[in-house]
């Protein structure tokens, strides 16, 4: 029954996005994030790291309107798409995060996404800790970004070093949450951390 439940919902949220033109099953995700905690504003500025292949940029540029701006980075390119810009990058070479950083100097980030996935190795303890990586250099990033009380959220595979990271990122906000969105499959081991009001 459970495994009958999550497949035939898995089907639910992949037919809806080719229904609705969305690129990924995962924009569902960051809409149902975005329902429950309200991290994106009109206007605002908004970088999205692992945006490939552009689910959460389409999501985040219906947020921010035509006053935002979204900024996908992805080391795998991603089809143009209206009102974002993309960076072709690696967010753990000082290139990359120095390209963001000019994009977004003047203004700043407003939010920072990410949904960034390692490639699955099957794995659990490899995936989970390059999972934590991944994490680490998105909030190693978004410290350097992001404005005096802006919003952060970040894909983990839950694990051993799921506290040590939740710990890290409680440093500089002032709210954190964890939470596991309705699009999520059920036998996935990820959830969002979920931070506003950053500390500049």
């Amino acid at each position: 029954m459970t495994r009958w439940y999550t497949e035939k919902k898995t089907e639910h949220y992949y037919k809806e996005a080719k229904r609705t033109g969305y690129r990924a099953r995962s924009a569902f995700k960051l809409q149902q994030i975005q329902q429950k905690f309200s991290l994106i504003k009109k206007g605002d500025t908004v970088v999205d790291l692992g945006a490939a292949p552009g689910g959460w940029c389409q999501v985040a540029s219906e947020l921010v309107g035509s006053m935002g701006k979204v900024i996908g980075v992805d080391l795998s390119s991603i089809k143009p798409l209206e009102n974002v810009q993309f960076i072709r990058g690696d967010i753990a070479n000082s290139a990359t995060v120095e390209s963001i950083y000019q994009l977004v100097t003047e203004k700043g980030a407003d939010v920072v996404i990410s949904d960034m996935s390692p490639d699955i190795s099957g794995h659990y303890s490899t995936d989970h800790a390059r999972s934590i990586w991944l994490c680490d250099q998105a909030i190693a990033v978004t410290r350097r970004i992001l404005n005096h009380n802006g919003n952060f959220v970040c894909k983990i595979f839950d694990g051993e070093e799921t506290k040590r990271f939740i710990d890290e990122v409680k440093q500089s906000f002032s709210y954190v949450k964890i939470y596991s969105p309705e699009a999520s499959r059920k036998s996935s081991s990820e959830i969002y951390l979920i931070a506003k009001s950053f500390k500049k």
